[in-house]
């Protein structure tokens, strides 16, 4: 980074940093909210999901469940040494919030964070058995490889490219998810179940996305943290959910 060009302009312009080092207080502080996003999110989403693997209806089943449980947790993990090294207390961090801890299935929280830690609200809500976690999966699946995609591209170097070696991954739950999606919708009643989870999940899944003509994206956008507006990855992924459910006559 040129000593004359500031740190705002560097990144705007395609610029990359790589040590903590190198970044200012504000960048730090945006960049620490958003590794802290991304950690609590895949280990509450894999404590909620641990809790449905005996709920699985076979072997195959229960071996892809604890897969994700498995990988996600290695995901928040590898963000997590990151985080280490702007001196975050990762001993500590893995048990410092109750990452099973769920609101009532009725509750309707929009966007909102909620507690102590910085989860996207999505995964504040319980599942409710098998049809529904694998709902929740392919349905969220499609958003997070969505949003890791935008990931990839965050200006601070080695994280993005701890999201690039997760992407594939995270794409592979969801095509897990679809797996167990077409055996559940071989039977009118697998059907049906499958329908009223997708009426319940797709909108809490669509508030994951955020506020269209958010200020925050404007924030980060200028730190080279994100590239792609809210409303845009909605949109794509609708049109990819659509897509899915279609081909499974769901929509």
């Amino acid at each position: 980074m040129s000593d004359t060009m500031p740190i705002e302009e560097y990144l705007l312009k395609g610029g990359v940093l790589t040590s903590p080092d190198n970044v200012t207080p504000r960048y730090r502080g945006e960049l620490l909210r958003l590794m802290a996003s991304f950690v609590d999110s895949e280990l509450a989403g894999a404590a909620g999901f641990a809790d449905t693997i005996n709920d699985a209806p076979g072997i195959k089943e229960r071996i892809a469940s604890a897969k994700i449980v498995l990988e996600k947790t290695d995901h928040a993990g590898r963000v997590l040494e990151i985080m280490g090294s702007f001196g975050a207390d990762t001993g500590r961090y893995a048990v410092h919030h109750p990452w099973d801890a769920r609101l009532t299935r009725e509750a309707d929280i929009g966007a909102a964070r909620q507690g102590g830690d910085m989860r996207l609200s999505v995964f504040h809500y319980p599942l409710h058995g098998w049809v529904d976690a694998v709902i929740m999966n392919v349905l969220m699946g499609a958003a997070s490889t969505i949003q890791l995609r935008e990931l990839t591209h965050v200006s601070y170097q080695p994280l993005a490219e701890v999201f690039r070696a997760i992407l594939p991954r995270e794409a592979h739950h969801t095509e897990l998810g679809i797996e167990g999606l077409k055996r559940i919708a071989e039977t009118e009643a697998g059907m049906s179940q499958a329908r009223e989870a997708i009426a319940y999940w797709r909108p809490r899944v669509a508030a994951s996305f955020g506020h269209s003509g958010s200020a925050r994206y404007e924030t980060l956008a200028r730190f080279g943290l994100r590239h792609t507006p809210n409303e845009a990855l909605l949109t794509e992924w609708q049109a990819a959910v659509d897509a899915q459910l279609i081909a499974l006559n769901l929509n």
